[in-house]
This record gives C-alpha cells, sequence and structure tokens, in this order.
C-alpha cells in the first residue's frame, strides 16, 4: 500500500491517510477482504505517529470502508455498492462543480454544459 503525505497541505494527514485509502479501495487497488498493514507497521512506513493512523482506521472503519477482527488485524471491508455509488456521486458532484465554474467564468450557458453533457453521455441514455 502506498500511501503519500503532504506536510504543506492544509488537510490533516489523517484525513490524507485515509482519503489515500479510500481512493485505493475504490479504484480496486485493495481488493475486499485484503488485509491492510497494522497501525504500528504503517505508522512506521511513513514515519507517522501510531494514533495519526489509529485515527484514520477508526474513520475508516466507521464509515464501513474496512473491518478489525481482534487477534487477526484489519481487513478491506466487503464492498458496499451503496457506498460506492455514493462515493461515485460525490466525484461526479464536484467535477460538475468545477464545469459550472468555468463556465461562469467564460460566460458558458447552461444550456451549452447540458448539450455537452449529452454528448459526452450519448443520447441513447
Amino acid at each position: 500500500m502506498k500511501i503519500i503525505i503532504s506536510n504543506s497541505s492544509s488537510v490533516p494527514i489523517y484525513e490524507q491517510i485515509k482519503n489515500a485509502i479510500i481512493n485505493q479501495i475504490m479504484n480496486g487497488e485493495l481488493e475486499e477482504e485484503e488485509a491492510l498493514p497494522s497501525i504500528r507497521s504503517l505508522a512506521s512506513d511513513i514515519k507517522i505517529s501510531v494514533m495519526t493512523i489509529k485515527k484514520a482506521y477508526d474513520e475508516l472503519e466507521s464509515e464501513g470502508y474496512i473491518v478489525s477482527i481482534q487477534g487477526k488485524g484489519t481487513f478491506v471491508a466487503p464492498k458496499n455498492t451503496e457506498l460506492a455509488r455514493e462515493q461515485a456521486q460525490k466525484d461526479i458532484e464536484d467535477n460538475i462543480q468545477k464545469a459550472i465554474d468555468i463556465a461562469n467564468r467564460f460566460n458558458i450557458t447552461k444550456k451549452e454544459i447540458i448539450d455537452l453533457i449529452e454528448i459526452f453521455y450519448g443520447s441513447d441514455n
């Protein structure tokens, strides 16, 4: 598992770790039921406090991305299709907002944006 931390980011380190793991789960780099590194091992690997990793893992578990099994370790949770759909919808919303911001800067109309979406999405959907 590869996690890159930016010390200059305004995003807290635990959240950067959490987001990196979510991204790897969503794009298939981490498979269902795959073991994650222990908190201590990951902390040592990326030179971050054990408490910071624990906070990231705790949030991931509370959000349903990972499961901890006493005495066995931490694993990627079985895919929750609703969770995956929610994440995909959030990504789409973020990108639509970016497109609208650009459109507003350059006086591109709502109709022009909708026409573009219909072209890219395809007329049969």
